[in-house]
């Protein structure tokens, strides 16, 4: 990719009939820092509601820590679309092992979804991309990011069964059909803005909180929490890779002039309409096909980018493949796109079983599909994943444990396993590390894996 990027997943977490052991989260959180399996605990408060040891740094360049009793892993900052797709599943890894290491497998298991089918409630897969301050953030761009980010979910959304209260008692005031056995989205019965700053109780299309957690001279980061989390690496690397590649166009300026007429209208309708058409309104009062202003993105993707890269190429390939089969037959797409494997699949599970859309059965095996245990896990017993995307056991293993070699999370990485060894107080952020009795040390480019200045800051430790 031409920036850095990241994923932050909260999990769900399911347990048996019997509820499971007490303080599950604490437990696995715990173990993975104990004996410093997988990285550092944190020392000193983070924030009012992140006491010291609340969570800490990963060896992998990532973090985990307990957000609002979620369990939640950050991917660390990724440079390859591949690595993406690495790093985030390196996530599930570390917390199947948990759970086996802790002999509960059986009674406990964590899933990557976004809805609570019992108290209604939500939590996100939260996306973040570098961009670079020269990027032009006038009023057309931003509402053609817009645009493009509230279409995209027809081939990123992860599909849920069943509606939120909330939004069905909104199209009843509305007068429309309140009826909605299945949806495209996750998310989009809770997404209220399209621009807005904080993340809870008022979520927005686009995140304008600017915290760049970089030199912020040179950087800003897009933080997207309107997503879905995904199950299918097809669906995961098109959301993270096309979004890339738009925000490509944006830092040139050359994005295609599409902005709808309501942006999060347009995003709860698609979701409730599995079936199409996917029909939106422009603010110019045209109305088009979804499909074909995604494929004028993507087209104008192509002219720009064609040829950059071997990764560049294969995305451009495989998003076309993907829309191609959108607007025809999009059942091809089992394997590929989560909502529309997901649907499929419980068409013939209500089929057989002879049940209706809002069985409570039926909301149990959507829990399932998100299951991140390959051996339960229903979504991933459909994968079809591209060739070109598939990865070997090997690489996503060695993702556990190692930083990507192309970003800071490497130098990040180095440090912390010096400070393991080391037996004063520290401190770990995403740009600063600090040791007791020493100058802090500052990683403000995402981009250098070995700054100079990280071997300074370790040359103070030989004068002890």
């Amino acid at each position: 990719m031409n920036r850095i990027a990241g994923l932050e997943t909260e999990y769900g977490c399911l347990t048996s009939e019997h509820a499971g052991p007490p303080g599950i989260i604490g437990r696995v959180r715990n173990w993975i820092f104990e004996k410093q399996h997988f990285g550092l605990a944190d020392l000193h408060q983070r924030d009012w509601d992140e006491p010291a040891g609340n969570g800490g740094f990963l060896f992998n360049g990532g973090r985990v820590y307990v957000d609002m009793g979620h369990l939640e892993y950050c991917t660390p900052e990724c440079l390859s679309l591949i690595d993406i797709y690495r790093f985030d599943r390196a996530g599930d890894a570390i917390l199947n092992r948990a759970l086996r290491e802790l002999k509960i497998a059986d009674q406990v298991g964590f899933i990557r979804n976004n809805v609570d089918h019992y108290s209604g409630a939500t939590f996100g897969c939260h996306e973040n991309y570098l961009v670079r301050r020269t990027a032009p953030l006038n009023e057309p761009n931003v509402l053609g990011l817009l645009s493009f980010l509230t279409l995209r979910v027809l081939y990123c959304g992860a599909g849920r069964v069943g509606s939120t209260p909330g939004a069905e008692l909104r199209a009843a005031q509305l007068k429309e059909n309140t009826e909605t056995p299945f949806q495209v989205s996750q998310r989009a019965d809770y997404i209220n803005n399209d621009l807005f700053e904080w993340v809870q109780f008022n979520r927005a299309i686009i995140n304008t909180r600017d915290e760049p957690l970089a030199d912020a001279r040179r950087f800003r980061r897009l933080h997207l929490l309107h997503g879905d989390t995904n199950v299918l690496p097809t669906s995961l690397l098109l959301k993270v890779g096309t979004t890339a590649l738009v925000l490509d166009l944006l830092e040139l300026d050359h994005l295609p002039k599409i902005v709808l007429e309501d942006a999060v209208s347009a995003f709860r309708n698609i979701s409730h309409q599995p079936d199409g058409p996917w029909l939106v309104k422009l603010n110019d009062g045209r109305t088009m096909d979804a499909v074909e202003l995604l494929a004028e993105f993507r087209e104008q993707c192509r002219r720009e980018f064609a040829g950059r890269d071997t990764e560049t190429d294969t995305l451009l390939r495989i998003w076309g493949d993907v829309l191609a089969a959108l607007a025809t037959k999009p059942e091809s797409l089992v394997g590929q796109v989560d909502w529309i494997s997901k649907r499929w699949l419980f068409q013939q599970f209500v089929s057989e079983e002879k049940i209706a859309w809002n069985d409570p059965w039926l909301k149990a095996q959507d829990l399932e599909f998100h299951h991140i245990d390959p051996a339960r896990g229903l979504g991933l017993s459909l994968e079809a994943t591209p060739a070109d995307w598939q990865r070997t056991p090997a690489d996503l293993t060695a993702a556990m444990s190692q930083p990507p070699v192309n970003t800071r999370a490497a130098a990040r990485s180095h440090l912390m396993h010096f400070l393991k060894d080391q037996s004063m107080r520290y401190y770990v952020d995403w740009e600063v590390i600090d040791a007791e009795g020493f100058n802090s040390l500052n990683l403000l480019n995402p981009f250098d894996a070995a700054p100079v200045e990280a071997d300074a800051w370790l040359k103070q430790f030989e004068k002890m």
